[in-house]
């Protein structure tokens, strides 16, 4: 199966293919009228000779004194008797081929033509009108005839070659096809180059447009100072241009205000957490110590205390991620140091599994230890982040898997039941719990894996989550400072 001719896809190339294509079907009308007019004037003019000739050669076939100088070479006569073709001759002999540049002598005599069926059946259907007609005879070629009745109940039939015709018009068409061919050339190269120049406005939108899509619009200050040069209301490019500046201009300052807004939310809650810090620890501190009063305290009140303790570690915990978050948002750098993964692993799943016995935890390590440049405090919490978020969504009997690769990538792999589909685009989105009602038994804050992926994002690299039931896959994989 062939394959369709591809298709210019610029608007460079359709423009010039289309120019060419428009300038190649003016050519080829040209040509054809050209030819044309050009055959239909030879013609008419052997129509005139025929004319003015009449039956004369024709008639004198039969006189064997018969004068053949007034007929011009190649002339065709033929007289038919009662259907029947008694004599017929051309001036100057029967042509040696189709391939003889001079078919017919200027001084030779008349020559018999033989005909064949064909030929004695087209002589005899022609009228006796006089009008020319084309005629095609097997040993001379295609010829224009006319018949005129003659005096003795006869018809005369005179004929001119048409080869003469012919070879001029191709001869034309051949010189067209090379003027045509040369100027079609000439047209392509400068309207490539009128085209290039003509566009040369549209490429600098484009070139505008690429580089205000390769800035980083998601997030931070964004300097969106690129402007499209091309700004003339009286020409269509001018148009878009303008309209593509007004279009900069409001994305602009809608950025301008969004980082606004972010970093006074982000100064709030740095300073609210902040804040917060010392009345949080203040109420702690006040909760434990009455707690130890040496007196008796009524069951009621000791439990009050007990839950003031408990929601003021749980208080200053938040306060504490918030502040983090607020830091890193702000982009705080880390303190950079060589960090060993392998150490952090091994005391994380420690601490783990004498949290929660129940489950199973497995740890997989290289031979060697694998260092890495960046924050072993941060580094440390995520790899507790995400144990912790193992362990607190699955039951008891699930098996948690933390692997760490040669490479420094670090992965956490469990098989319980699963994270909802609607909720896997979400987990590291702040304030995302698993349980739907938002219930506190399981001590969750909804930031823990927001908290890890702002750390592991300021160590320039990704984390990545995969769930189905049965297996759950979240991946952290370090860049290089």
């Amino acid at each position: 199966m062939r394959r369709p001719a591809p298709r210019p896809r610029t608007l460079r190339a359709r423009l010039v293919a289309a120019l060419i294509a428009l300038l190649a079907l003016i050519c080829a009308g040209i040509g054809v009228v050209t030819c044309e007019a050009l055959r239909h004037f030879l013609v008419d003019r052997l129509d005139r000779q025929l004319s003015a000739a009449g039956g004369r050669y024709a008639a004198g076939l039969d006189d064997p004194g018969h004068d053949i100088c007034a007929q011009s070479p190649g002339t065709f006569g033929a007289r038919l008797v009662d259907g029947g073709v008694t004599r017929a001759a051309v001036v100057g002999g029967v042509p040696p081929g189709d391939d003889d540049p001079v078919p017919f002598a200027r001084d030779g005599a008349d020559a018999a033509v033989p005909l064949d069926a064909a030929d004695l059946a087209d002589l005899r259907d022609l009228p006796a009108d006089g009008r020319p007609r084309d005629l095609t005879l097997s040993a001379l070629g295609r010829y224009r005839v006319a018949a005129v009745p003659g005096d003795d109940r006869d018809t005369l039939v005179t004929g001119l070659p048409l080869h003469p015709v012919d070879e001029t018009v191709q001869r034309l068409l051949l010189i067209e096809l090379a003027v045509f061919a040369a100027a079609l050339t000439v047209a392509a190269a400068g309207g490539t180059l009128a085209v290039r120049l003509a566009l040369r406005p549209l490429d600098r939108v484009v070139a505008t447009a690429e580089r205000v899509s390769a800035l980083p619009l998601a997030n931070g200050a964004v300097d969106l100072g690129e402007r499209v040069p091309d700004d003339d209301p009286r020409t269509e490019v001018g148009r878009v241009g303008a309209a593509l500046n007004r279009m900069l201009g409001h994305v602009a300052d809608a950025l301008t205000r969004r980082q606004n807004v972010e970093e006074r939310l982000r100064a709030f809650a740095a300073d609210a957490s902040h804040e917060l810090r010392n009345p949080v620890a203040t109420v702690r501190g006040h909760a434990e110590l009455a707690l130890r009063h040496p007196g008796p305290v009524p069951e009621p009140v000791r439990h009050s205390l007990e839950r003031i303790s408990a929601e003021s570690r749980r208080m200053g915990t938040i306060v504490e991620d918030l502040l983090l978050l607020a830091r890193l948002d702000a982009g705080r750098p880390l303190a950079v140091q060589d960090t060993d993964l392998t150490r952090i692993a091994l005391d994380c799943t420690a601490d783990a599994r004498a949290a929660a016995p129940g489950h199973r935890w497995l740890l997989e390590l290289p031979a060697e230890p694998v260092t890495v440049p960046g924050d072993p405090h941060r580094l440390a919490q995520v790899v507790t982040n995400l144990l912790a978020n193992a362990r607190t969504h699955t039951p008891d009997g699930t098996t948690v898997t933390l692997r760490l690769d040669p490479a420094g990538r670090l992965t956490v792999t469990d098989d319980g039941p699963g994270i909802p589909a609607d909720l896997a685009p979400h987990v590291f989105d702040r304030f995302t719990r698993g349980d739907r009602a938002r219930s506190r038994r399981t001590g969750s804050t909804g930031l823990g894996l927001a908290i890890v992926r702002a750390v592991v994002q300021a160590h320039h690299g990704t984390v990545t989550l995969a769930s189905t039931p049965g297996r759950t896959t979240v991946t952290v994989t370090l860049g290089k400072h």
